[in-house]
């Protein structure tokens, strides 16, 4: 029957020859009638034709940025606030819900026509804020109704984000036309309280 003292040595001699595999290199080579071969000594310089020198450090899985729980609500239901310059409680009230919560989401600024069209084709109307959630549409901002809509979406009610972490990610502007073509006067859009002007 072995001892405790057997028993600990054992797993310490385990986990020794754990860590020493961990920082270990490994060689895939391919002799002269090829087939290959992997082995932790590099191969005899006359048998092998291609050698390729790995190390397995490199396959070390790396943690991911986002809890894994934040991970899955965001691909499920990505998040998407539409803002504009001019909105400025309404707008900021959203930001600071959303990273409050420490939602992952990504602001569009309607400032520009295109943007607006986009806001237009997402929610039917110009008005802002507008938070999209996975296919929730929520126009306006309310606490209770942007919480209702994040929880359904799986979404921690307080943040897990990491200390220097940002849930914000500012929309990429539009790219600049090659060359400066006159603007095509625009139909005015329905403009309510915090509509872009």
């Amino acid at each position: 029957m072995p001892t405790r003292t057997t028993f600990i040595v054992a797993v310490a001699v385990a986990l020794a020859g754990a860590a020493t595999a961990a920082g270990a290199q490994t060689y895939r080579w391919i002799d002269q009638n090829g087939r290959v071969h992997y082995s932790d000594t590099p191969p005899p310089p006359q048998a092998a034709r291609q050698v390729e020198k790995r190390s397995l450090q490199s396959s070390v899985i790396e943690t991911p940025s986002l809890p894994y729980g934040l991970q899955q609500a965001a691909k499920a239901n990505p998040v998407t606030l539409y803002t504009y310059s001019g909105c400025k409680e309404a707008c900021a009230n959203a930001r600071r819900l959303l990273d409050k919560r420490g939602v992952p989401y990504k602001e569009v600024s309607v400032d520009e026509p295109a943007k607006r069209e986009e806001l237009k084709r997402v929610s039917g109307d110009t008005n802002v804020p507008v938070l999209v959630v996975g296919k929730a549409v929520k126009q306006g901002y309310e606490e209770s109704m942007y919480n209702v809509a994040l929880d359904e979406a799986g979404y921690p009610k307080s943040s897990q984000l990491l200390p220097g972490q940002q849930a914000r990610q500012a929309d990429a502007p539009a790219p600049a036309p090659a060359t400066a073509a006159r603007a095509e006067p625009q139909s005015a859009p329905k403009l309510g309280p915090y509509a872009p002007r």
